[in-house]
């Protein structure tokens, strides 16, 4: 059982929570700060998204 963090699946909760993008706590240009952007992105386009279908 893997007990670190998921950079990806953190990124996913930090859209979730609104945290900005730019709250990223990994150093930039690391695979960690790579993976947790993808998966803030993901969230946060999906929002998107579903914002503009809604309007």
């Amino acid at each position: 059982m893997n007990s670190d963090p998921d950079p990806f699946e953190q990124g996913q909760n930090a859209a979730r929570q609104k945290i900005p993008a730019e709250a990223n706590p990994y150093q930039d240009g690391s695979e960690e700060h790579a993976l947790w952007a993808a998966g803030h992105e993901k969230v946060a386009s999906a929002r998107e998204a579903t914002k503009r279908e809604g309007s």
